[in-house]
């Protein structure tokens, strides 16, 4: 199983718009960071996990043509904003494309992407979307078992995911001890950490990230969902060993 990391970069984007910071206008590549989303891939099946507003991007870069499924985190817009641009994978498929969210993720898809799911013909296409509920309940999509982790963005109980001896985490301010039970022998997870020291009230910063991650004890870490204080050099110098962050295009194995 293969884990990429389509996207890494925090709401905004790195370069964030206007900003003439090093991080933005660093000539790393590794700086270069789209809206956070990730692809899981074991044998033919190949499943999303959030599209957000660089999605179109990300699937040119990597070359997705198909997606047995969307896995949905939560619904800000840097997570859902992509949505329509799964059009041409329903096209190449000939389906609609199943969707799995809590309830209130599957609402505001409902609200934000109301034309998808109106019923009879339309003149110009629309995502075809098959939407699922999402409970705390493991289940499989096409032979792949996945277990949902519940986790805190503020007060806000979202998801992250574990697939085998991976897990994935980002918007994260808060993990419940019953998640970290659902964590034991993991082999690789990806975190949200999204700056240095000063706190946020909606996600990790790199020393809580850290904190976390010593506490689950999985042999190697990653860290997403980065603003542009971090530098992808000077900041990997500066962590433990085990601990990186991640990339646009990291392909991670599990």
């Amino acid at each position: 199983m293969q884990l990429t990391i389509l996207g890494c970069g925090a709401s905004m984007g790195v370069p964030t718009i206007g900003c003439e910071c090093p991080v933005c206008t660093s000539d790393d590549p590794c700086n270069r960071r789209t809206r956070t989303a990730a692809l899981i891939t074991s044998g033919a099946t190949t499943i999303l996990i959030d599209p957000g507003p660089d999605f179109r991007q990300q699937a040119l870069r990597q070359r997705i043509t198909r997606l047995d499924a969307v896995l949905v985190t939560h619904s800000h817009q840097d997570h859902i904003g992509g949505l329509d641009d799964v059009r041409p994978i329903n096209f190449a498929m000939g389906q609609p494309l199943p969707l799995y969210g809590t309830p209130p993720t599957l609402q505001r898809i409902r609200h934000q992407f109301d034309y998808a799911f109106e019923a009879g013909p339309s003149a110009s296409t629309r995502p075809q979307l098959a939407l699922h509920t999402l409970t705390d309940q493991p289940f499989t999509i096409s032979g792949i078992a996945i277990t949902p982790l519940p986790i805190f963005h503020g007060d806000w109980r979202i998801m992250g995911f574990r697939f085998g001896n991976l897990a994935y985490i980002t918007d994260v301010s808060a993990i419940p001890d019953s998640t970290y039970a659902l964590l034991d022998d993991i082999a690789v997870v990806v975190m949200g950490a999204l700056r240095y020291e000063r706190p946020h009230p909606l996600h990790f910063t790199v020393e809580q990230a850290i904190v976390a991650i010593e506490r689950i004890r999985p042999q190697q870490a990653f860290l997403t969902h980065l603003a542009h204080d971090l530098d992808y050099a000077a900041t990997n110098a500066s962590l433990p060993p085990h601990i990186r962050l991640a990339h646009d295009g990291l392909a991670i194995e599990g």
